[in-house]
């Protein structure tokens, strides 16, 4: 029989004597800000890689599609097997093959080989991923977990904003480049991860197989059949995939409610409401942070005929602003009730991107878009650190790589939603507008006048995704209950415990 996830002591850690966990967090979010940065770097690269390798925008779209699926499908696997072989071991097995996997990236021929690459590079994140919650869930108590978490967050929320503008940079010397930089920095990563984080205790996991191929299936038909869904006309096959993705999905949370063996996801962790809201919360911001580079980046150089590295610039102000305020949402974390701070935040964020669509046209001024992308960097640095400590304030330390796996699957759910999601809209509205994802644009070179407007309408309304998904966010954020080291006096701690 299974112990209650929720029965265990969330205060109590397993610092081991003379570690100190700073320089081991610091550590580990190096090689988590690698993987994150390569969600999002492909989108100003989008042109080139097209022009290059002779992809349609779809073909593209799979690029990131198919490193987010890769990514999302194990982790919660890869989150139990850090709990039984050790979250740093797992670490550093992850990121060998993520590294790897970004050599091969750079030196792919063919868009085919390029996606096959990228693959193997989310199989790589999808086991470093859950080791980073996993670890400071076991070193940091709950009272000063958020600010490790805030540390975890900012993370999160800049390598996302910085892949755009780094790629953009990169760009200039060749896509490849992209790819080939994580090469020294997963080397650097390596050594400071074997050097700096703790070997913590395990804890015994058998494995829940069947819910693994169930999920993985699932999701798998899921993105599928929203990702082509368009290109195929979303003929008999394409709904064949949808429903099926659905009832694997529906039979998987079935599995696991029944399974006499320990879950691949313990339902009792979403007993704690928030949890489940913060869940529910991270997936929208995942979607959201996925989905808007797309249509912006193209817009960007195909109607205002910016390089990629000026299109870039563009997300400058988002970065700048949420690396600012990191430290503040850092200590506000710990002191403020979540569905203040988180609620504002997810409100902010939902009114900046609608800002940021609207000057979406040939001919609006460059400060119109700079201006709302400044502010929905305000937004998401109030959205990743707080959920992420409010997720994992709760769990004891034996379901910390459970709980990590979860959250972080539910984060990367999102984010494969919304690379699918916005591919769908973005070729309905192109096709409305009487254009093609394969054609005109696929040159890499600025459209003529008469296709711009159209085009630039057509990206406008795909930016009504992520706002809308941020705006379910806001809503979600409200259910947000005072959490219990807000009510009560939080317990003392041992020397070791206290992050120098």
């Amino acid at each position: 029989m299974t112990q209650d996830p929720m029965s265990a002591d969330p205060a109590a850690t397993d610092l081991p004597p003379g570690t100190r966990p700073w320089p081991a967090l610091v550590a580990l979010c190096l090689g988590f800000f690698m993987i994150l940065v390569d969600m999002t770097i492909v989108t100003v690269a989008t042109p080139d890689i097209m022009s290059e390798l002779d992809a349609s925008t779809n073909d593209v779209l799979w690029v990131t599609s198919a490193y987010l699926l890769a990514y999302a499908a194990p982790v919660l696997i890869t989150g139990r097997l850090g709990d039984r072989i050790g979250p740093k071991w797992m670490y550093l097995a992850g990121l060998t093959v993520f590294t790897l996997a970004s050599l091969w990236c750079g030196l792919s021929g063919s868009i085919q080989m390029l996606i096959a690459a990228r693959v193997v590079q989310g199989l790589g994140a999808a086991m470093i991923t859950p080791q980073t919650m996993a670890v400071i869930t076991r070193i940091f108590p709950a009272e000063r977990r958020g600010q490790a978490m805030a540390l975890w967050g900012a993370t999160a929320g800049i390598a996302t904003l910085v892949g755009p503008i780094l790629g953009g940079a990169l760009v200039g010397i060749g896509w490849e480049w992209i790819f080939f930089i994580n090469v020294p920095v997963g080397v650097i990563a390596f050594a400071l991860n074997w050097r700096l984080v703790p070997v913590l205790p395990t804890h015994e996991h058998t494995f829940d197989w069947v819910g693994v191929v169930v999920s993985a299936l699932g999701m798998v038909a899921l993105v599928f059949g929203l990702q082509d869904g368009q290109q195929r006309g979303w003929d008999g096959v394409i709904w064949a995939l949808i429903l099926g993705g659905l009832i694997l999905l529906a039979l998987f949370v079935w599995w696991e409610s029944r399974t006499t063996k320990e879950p691949l996801v313990p339902l009792g962790i979403f007993r704690d409401r928030n949890f489940s809201v913060a869940n529910l919360g991270i997936s929208c911001m995942g979607l959201a942070a996925t989905s808007m580079g797309f249509p912006l980046m193209l817009y960007a150089q195909l109607v205002r005929g910016y390089s990629a590295f000026e299109a870039s610039l563009l997300m400058v102000p988002m970065a700048v602003v949420s690396f600012l305020m990191a430290p503040l949402i850092g200590r506000l974390t710990d002191r403020v009730h979540p569905r203040l701070l988180v609620g504002a935040a997810f409100a902010i964020c939902t009114v900046a991107v609608y800002l940021v669509l609207r000057p979406v046209t040939p001919d609006s001024q460059v400060w119109e878009i700079l201006v709302p992308m400044g502010l929905l960097g305000l937004g998401m640095s109030g959205v990743w650190a707080p959920l992420a400590a409010t997720a994992t304030r709760n769990l004891p330390l034996s379901m910390a790589g459970a709980g990590a796996g979860v959250y972080n699957a539910t984060r990367l759910v999102g984010s494969v939603i919304g690379s699918a999601g916005i591919a769908v809209l973005m070729d309905s509205r192109l096709a409305a507008a009487g254009l093609t994802s394969g054609g005109t644009e696929a040159t890499g070179q600025s459209l003529p006048a008469a296709l711009a407007k159209p085009f630039s309408t057509a990206m406008s309304q795909s930016l009504l995704l992520p706002a809308a998904l941020l705006a379910v966010g806001f809503v979600a954020s409200l259910l947000f209950t005072t959490p219990a080291h807000l009510t009560v006096a939080a317990p003392p701690r041992e020397e070791s415990a206290v992050p120098r």
